[in-house]
């Protein structure tokens, strides 16, 4: 076979073996179906990102709240730590 037989050939064997490995590569379990439980798990992680920044843009909020607001502090130092002003007189019933 001349050279320029084999450099005429090449294309179509290069084409031949594009037909039958591309399918084998899709097909097999490393190929199409790993790539879609792939993006099934990129989309998961993006909608749990996407979670996640809201929670932090609210926690900013707060945070700011606490910094610059001082009835916030008042408000949760009165609920979450059952704290009055010295001025107060606090009664306490039985819940009967």
């Amino acid at each position: 076979m001349s050279s320029d037989a084999w450099l005429r050939g090449l294309p179509l064997a290069v084409l031949t073996m594009s037909v039958v490995a591309v399918p084998v590569l899709l097909l097999e379990p490393e190929g199409l179906p790993r790539m879609r439980n792939l993006e099934n798990e990129l989309r998961g992680v993006e909608d749990e990102n996407a979670e996640l920044d809201r929670n932090i843009a609210k926690l900013r909020v707060d945070v700011k709240n606490l910094r610059e607001n001082p009835t916030t502090v008042e408000r949760i130092a009165r609920e979450q730590l059952g704290l009055v002003r010295k001025s107060e007189v606090v009664f306490q019933f039985d819940r009967k």
